[in-house]
């Protein structure tokens, strides 16, 4: 049997509620509504300053006071106001006991309304967030697009610092993906490289990798050292480790491993399938616009490592890659170049002593060595010597790049520097060469003629001179690269050749 519902129900009586917000009925009287199908009822009137309120229990199906009532299936008795009564009339009906006592006058949001309003209040937030993320991402791109540099031969690259809010770089694995302790699932392809310390693989990372899914590293390069040369898989792990290395011209560095069986060290980065420098100046002629894109993007690299500063202006340790040559820069397919193989690398801490400086020893590629580091006599008073070698074997690499470019004429065929030496000239055989002879790779009479590639002639004279204190710093070669690129657009020179394939024979200077 259906119950009859309590409802407040008293005559029209005074009332002080306002008509605003909710009010309590001053009703005292609870009664048992007559037919099953009643409702409560509550009615506010206000007439000539008189405010009044009437409850009832009323039959929907029956008209009150000529009207229909509509909102009755509400558990809470919400007002609507009605004109045409003769005074300010609202009125309200509901289906719970008692749900007449209380009234709300302004309607009660419901919870797809209140949604709506936390929706509509989050919107802005979620815009201004968007806007700040993807401006702060702009400018980090931006900031390490940038170089910056002073016009003469011995400044230092000078950057007002930035007061930014950057995350810690402190992490031994800032700059790599993988910070699990499990190895990644990796299926080595074909041997792509090697050298003294290493082999160097093209290889797959599995699916199902999170590496491969999040990061999109679907192919790799794995540098594969033995465990008997752990310290130079140490050495470089721990550059790479540095998250403020990070540059579009330096490789990128994915993470370390320590394999058990067999026992090995693994160095995983990004793969690149032009392969090194060396090789395809082998096997390319490069046209004018090559030759910026190729020279520019490795004086940036150099650039970057040498700084003491981020791109963004925040402090960091400067690095001398003190093994620069073609065949441990790698080209990317936009034809820029990275700097990879930091195995003989040295941050050049402040901290270290003039001992520990001179423990480093005499290393790298005796092709490319500096004047002072064949005759073991570079002034480990100043670090800036370590940053100076570098610009000398710099400059022997855009020799290389030169002699390439159809823009110079007649192309021969590829040879490294000193190429009249044999394949792998000792380190006797550079000293006569460079300290005794002062011997360097010759710039033809041809390339002199090109009015850009004169002025980067000059560059590199100037960088592989024999004073080291009068060389250029990697900062301003990369700033000449930005100017005479910008003095090429203007010119009419521009040579748009395409690559040409030659078959000869690839030199692998290791």
């Amino acid at each position: 049997m259906k119950i009859h519902k309590l409802c407040k129900f008293c005559d029209i009586q005074p009332t002080n509620c306002s008509g605003k917000g909710n009010c309590k009925v001053e009703c005292g009287i609870t009664s048992i509504c007559p037919q099953e199908e009643d409702v409560c009822v509550s009615i506010w009137r206000k007439k000539d300053g008189n405010v009044t309120f009437d409850t009832v229990c009323h039959n929907p199906a029956e008209k009150l006071y000529g009207l229909v009532l509509k909102d009755y299936n509400n558990s809470e008795c919400e007002m609507k106001e009605l004109s045409g009564m003769g005074s300010k009339f609202f009125i309200c009906s509901c289906s719970e006991d008692e749900c007449n006592e209380r009234v709300f006058f302004d309607p009660r949001p419901t919870e797809p309304q209140v949604m709506a309003v936390i929706l509509v209040s989050l919107v802005p937030l979620l815009v201004m967030a968007t806007v700040v993320i993807t401006f702060f991402y702009f400018y980090r791109v931006c900031c390490q697009r940038s170089g910056h540099c002073g016009h003469k031969k011995d400044s230092l690259l000078e950057i007002d610092p930035l007061v930014i809010i950057e995350e810690d770089s402190s992490s031994t694995h800032a700059n790599s993906l993988n910070h699990n302790t499990e190895l990644l699932p990796i299926e080595l392809d074909v041997q792509v490289g090697k050298g003294r310390f290493a082999e160097v693989y093209k290889a797959k990372l599995k699916q199902g990798s999170s590496v491969s899914v999040e990061q999109g590293f679907e192919t790799v390069a794995i540098k594969i050292f033995s465990h008997e040369e752990y310290p130079s898989w140490k050495n470089e792990k721990d550059i790479f480790s540095d998250a403020d290395l990070r540059h579009e011209n330096v490789l990128h560095f994915l993470t370390a491993e320590e394999r058990k069986e067999p026992r090995q060290y693994w160095l995983i980065t990004a793969y690149h399938p032009r392969g090194n420098l060396q090789e395809y100046l082998t096997h390319n002629i490069i046209s004018l616009h090559d030759l910026w894109l190729l020279g520019g993007s490795l004086s940036r690299g150099v650039a970057h490592l040498h700084s003491d500063r981020t791109p963004c202006g925040r402090s960091k340790v400067p690095i001398a890659h003190r093994d620069i040559k073609s065949s441990n820069i790698l080209v990317k397919n936009d034809l820029t170049c990275c700097l990879c193989d930091f195995g003989l690398a040295l941050r050049l801490d402040n901290s270290l002593s003039v001992d520990e400086l001179a423990n480093s020893g005499q290393v790298g590629t005796a092709r490319y060595m500096a004047p002072e580091v064949l005759e073991s006599r570079i002034n480990l008073e100043n670090i800036e010597s370590f940053k100076q070698a570098d610009v000398y074997s710099m400059a022997l690499v855009l020799w290389e790049i030169i002699s390439r470019c159809s823009a110079v004429g007649d192309v021969k065929a590829y040879e490294p520097p000193f190429g009249n030496l044999r394949e792998h000239p000792c380190v006797e055989s550079m000293k006569d060469s460079v300290l005794r002879d002062r011997g360097r790779p010759e710039i033809p009479n041809s390339w002199t003629n090109h009015s850009g590639i004169q002025m980067l002639c000059a560059s590199i004279e100037d960088c592989w001179d024999h004073d080291p204190e009068a060389r250029l710093t990697a900062h301003c070669v990369a700033e000449r690269f930005n100017g005479m690129e910008y003095l090429d657009k203007l010119s009419d020179c521009s040579d748009s050749e395409e690559k040409i394939p030659e078959e000869i024979f690839v030199v692998d200077e290791k």
